[in-house]
């Protein structure tokens, strides 16, 4: 079985984020970047089904070449090669069409990104990327078992969960709890170094939007403490200054 799959390349969860350029354009000076996380557990997956012989694992990452750190942290976990579209990753739609066309090419079995990327929190490639294919695609999945020709997947849904049999091939939003993340040992690290990495060049995808303007959260507001045996003076700021009662 031959699984793809997708990282991203993001700003590491303790990043402090700043804009530059009028706040049109996120500013990376200083920023150390990291494996997306979702990706990371759609990586983790994507190795337990292929080990013993079972399949390949290859990675693709749409970016320049200073994201070749976060794919080689990707082989270095236990991916068998990866690829690098040389392209900024302007928005999904473009990222999407670079993921599809590889994929067409090479003929992957199951496809696997994460759910979403935690800097834009879009959850769009992998239905992009089903469209775009005219394969089967669903986010957010919990739990995945590949039986014969069939993926078996566990979906969150409002309220509950949705069990979906699915014909291969497919590609799949991962969510937390599929797998836990791995952490790559100094053999890996090693053998990293060696595993191939291609670079191609991407597709030209026609830009049907851009960013105009980013803006950060207001800052938290002091913080009033209330002692526990007052619940009385609790209710009272809830009324009169919060005004949620």
């Amino acid at each position: 079985m031959k699984i793809l799959v997708c990282i991203s390349s993001v700003p590491d969860t303790t990043t402090k984020i700043t804009f530059t350029n009028d706040n049109a354009q996120f500013n990376s000076t200083g920023v150390q970047f990291i494996v997306n996380p979702y990706d990371e557990i759609a990586l983790a997956r994507a190795i337990e089904l292929s080990e013993g012989g079972k399949g390949t694992v290859t990675v693709i990452n749409v970016g320049e070449a200073e994201t070749d750190p976060t794919i080689r942290k990707a082989l270095a976990t236990g991916a068998d090669d990866a690829v690098r579209v040389n392209a900024k990753p302007r928005d999904a739609w473009f990222v999407a069409h670079q993921i599809a066309k590889y994929a067409k090419e090479n003929n992957f079995d199951l496809i696997l990104t994460g759910r979403e990327s935690i800097d834009y929190n879009g959850t769009q490639v992998a239905g992009f990327v089903g469209e775009l294919m005219n394969i089967p695609s669903v986010s957010i999945a919990k739990k995945i078992e590949v039986q014969d020709q069939t993926a078996l997947v566990d979906r969150e849904v409002e309220g509950g969960k949705e069990v979906l049999s699915i014909s291969l091939p497919c590609i799949i939003g991962v969510a937390e709890g599929v797998a836990e993340s791995r952490i790559p040992n100094m053999r890996g690290i090693m053998s990293a170094r060696t595993k191939p990495l291609q670079v191609i060049e991407a597709v030209e995808v026609a830009e049907l939007s851009s960013v105009t303007k980013f803006e950060t959260p207001q800052p938290r507001g002091e913080v009033t403490l209330i002692a526990a045996n007052e619940p009385e003076k609790l209710v009272e700021l809830l009324h009169s200054k919060s005004h949620v009662i």
